[in-house]
């Protein structure tokens, strides 16, 4: 079944087949947070060890850790560039280039010679590539969504925005995958050689994405616009000056996710091994494993968001958020690995809550000419406090005070700013420059 379009050169077309559109948007952002992902763990198994030996054991994890943060530092400048051009010559060259920039960089890291080799030149050139990874990675999430969101209806925006958000817990599942993989090797070998796999293996995943990005094309909506010749000329300005509530609001509402979600996948690798006693294998497992409960909540959320307004489900997540870090870290401190899952399961359902949600309220909240831009970075702006700073100041935290509490206090308090900003976003669902019907085949 076609629905009907009020886009005539949607009609031309045919629009693009259902399966294309989440094909290209949930397998190039899986192969994009793969990337991203395989950092922060190795960040937490390996980096400390390899770029930062000199430093004691604390001191080289808050270095890997704060190698780890600057990806997040290049995220909205990237957001802004790629924003810019996909705001100006379309979504689907902007996620050609992320996706080639950012396994490109990620394939380069997996060729680095250590500080034993090449001295200090070793994590400046870590440092490099990880800002060019999330340089690309900030171009990506705003890409990915809207080439599905641009294609559905008004009443369909957030279960097509949520195939871009499945991309998330699947590059949690692939990493965490990659490196249970090579866990099993001694020591040495994994600090020697076993942890380049995985980075290595981002060449062909990128071979992969490329080839299903390739074919997509533009929505009627954002061709429409520059068919009237309505293209911004300086989104960055224009969102600045049009909508300076929602791009603020929406930043802060973003940070709630990432914090959670890092606590889980960076932080607790370290927290999880050096502090309770946890097998590195068995975290990974279980991390692994709870995606599964991650993607299935992103479906439900994802259909409620459309029936009862994704502002709503997100807010309901955020709350979760708020309340989830106490009995999670409890959970975790028992060291019994059933209890550690439910801990991770839990988590999971909290990110998956609004990670449903967060593709259509996004859409919802910037017109289509400046919305490339305003979604990138008020999503990257939570991702860079939410997400780069959280494995860092979890990592003082308990440094300062030996205990998880003030760890879970700093995430509940991340989530509460997200829950009190989502409450004043101002959406407008289904009355934007989005067509009320999009050429979209099932």
């Amino acid at each position: 079944m076609q629905t009907s379009t009020t886009s005539s050169s949607a009609q031309a077309k045919g629009g693009p087949p259902k399966k294309g559109i989440f094909a290209a948007s949930f397998v190039g952002t899986s192969i994009e947070w793969y990337d991203y992902y395989i950092f922060g763990t190795a960040a937490a198994l390996a980096f400390g060890t390899l770029f930062y030996p000199e430093f004691s054991p604390v001191a080289g994890t808050l270095a890997a850790f704060g190698t780890f943060a600057v990806g997040f530092i290049a995220r909205p400048l990237g957001a802004a560039l790629f924003g810019h051009f996909g705001d100006r010559l379309g979504r689907k060259p902007m996620l050609v280039l992320t996706l080639v920039l950012t396994g490109g960089s990620t394939f380069l890291i997996g060729l680095l010679p250590t500080y034993a080799a090449i001295g200090v030149a070793a994590p400046l050139l870590l440092v490099i590539l990880r800002l060019a990874q999330g340089f690309g990675v900030g171009g990506e999430w705003g890409g990915a969504v809207l080439i599905a969101t641009e294609h559905a209806t008004p009443k369909r925006r957030a279960i097509y925005g949520s195939f871009a958000q499945f991309g998330v817990p699947m590059g949690v599942l692939t990493s965490n995958l990659a490196f249970l993989a090579v866990s099993g090797l001694t020591d040495e070998d994994f600090l020697s050689w076993g942890w380049r796999i995985p980075f290595l293996i981002s060449f062909l995943l990128v071979i992969l994405g490329f080839i299903v990005r390739s074919k997509l094309e533009d929505a009627p909506a954002f061709e429409k616009v520059k068919k009237q010749n309505k293209v911004s000329k300086v989104p960055l300005v224009e969102l600045v000056k049009q909508h300076p509530r929602n791009l603020v609001l929406g930043s802060l509402a973003a940070i709630a996710p990432p914090a959670v979600g890092y606590t889980v996948t960076v932080y607790m690798l370290t927290y999880g091994t050096t502090e309770v006693g946890y097998e590195r294998s068995t975290l990974l497992a279980l991390i692994m494993s709870s995606t599964v409960v991650w993607m299935v909540t992103i479906v439900i959320a994802a259909l409620l968001s459309d029936r009862f307004g994704s502002k709503l489900i997100y807010a309901i997540g955020a709350l979760t958020a708020v309340v989830w870090p106490f009995p999670m870290f409890a959970l975790v401190n028992t060291g019994k690995v059933e209890l550690a899952f439910l801990a991770f399961a839990v988590a999971a359902v909290v990110q998956g809550i609004m990670a449903g949600a967060q593709g259509g309220l996004f859409t919802e909240i910037f017109d289509v000419r400046v919305r490339y831009s305003g979604i990138s970075i008020a999503y990257q702006i939570g991702g860079m406090f939410g997400g780069a700073l959280t494995p860092i100041v979890a990592t003082a935290l308990f440094g300062a005070y030996g205990s998880s509490t003030p760890l879970a206090l700093y995430v509940t308090g991340l989530s509460l700013v997200s829950l009190l900003t989502v409450i004043g976003l101002k959406v407008n669902r289904g009355s934007d420059s989005t067509p009320e019907s999009a050429s979209v085949k099932n």
